[in-house]
């Protein structure tokens, strides 16, 4: 649910930033303050989780990992892949 929320706020906050100069100058301000890089951070990382675990699913679907050894696998995979990609993406937003 928060990942549907931010994206739509997000979305918000680009469409006004598009408006004018005086727009982004304020959206650019908006997201400078810690309390948005870390609501920005929280959605990415869900968006992060969200899109490694379909990748994870789309690979099952195509018969890898349909094992009870390859599920566990699969989703250790998925959540080292994810912890690094949202590590990542923390540091790109500091």
């Amino acid at each position: 649910m928060f990942i549907f929320a931010g994206v739509a706020l997000l979305l918000t906050l680009l469409s006004s930033s598009l408006e004018s100069e005086e727009s982004f100058k304020a959206a650019v301000e908006c997201l400078q303050s810690p309390v948005a890089k870390f609501a920005l951070w929280l959605v990415l990382a869900g968006l992060i989780y969200h899109s490694v675990a379909g990748v994870r699913h789309l690979v099952m679907d195509l018969g890898i990992g349909e094992t009870l050894e390859g599920g566990l696998l699969g989703a250790k995979i998925t959540v080292v892949v994810s912890a690094v990609l949202i590590i990542a993406a923390g540091v790109w937003i500091l």
